[in-house]
């Protein structure tokens, strides 16, 4: 079995090298929206069966339903979306705090 961290990483390198979702990519979803999708992953939707099949995104979804691929008979599976997603923000936040840390040393 293979440490949850590893499997957040790989889904976050999958993202990136399979969906095109790269550092530029995320850099720009400036309103929340990698968070907002990261909540909807890791949400249990067992009460809401036409959101955890994906035949409607759950209410916060940020994008457009198509892009909401959920996996209900893999828990875990979900929750390594999510975690990859919040890695994209956290990592989103760091190049923004960075870029503004270089601006304000010019």
């Amino acid at each position: 079995m293979k440490p949850a961290i590893t499997l957040i990483n790989e889904e976050r390198i999958r993202q990136a090298f399979d969906e095109g979702y790269t550092p530029a990519h995320d850099d720009q979803h400036t309103n929340g929206e990698l968070a907002y999708a990261a909540a909807s992953y890791a949400r249990n939707h067992d009460a809401l069966p036409g959101i955890k099949n994906g035949d409607y995104a759950p209410p916060k979804w940020p994008w457009k339903r198509e892009y909401w691929k959920p996996t209900p008979d893999n828990r875990i599976r979900e929750l390594v979306k999510a975690g990859a997603l919040i890695c994209a923000e956290i990592e989103r936040l760091q190049r923004l705090e960075e870029k503004q840390n270089t601006n304000q040393t010019v």
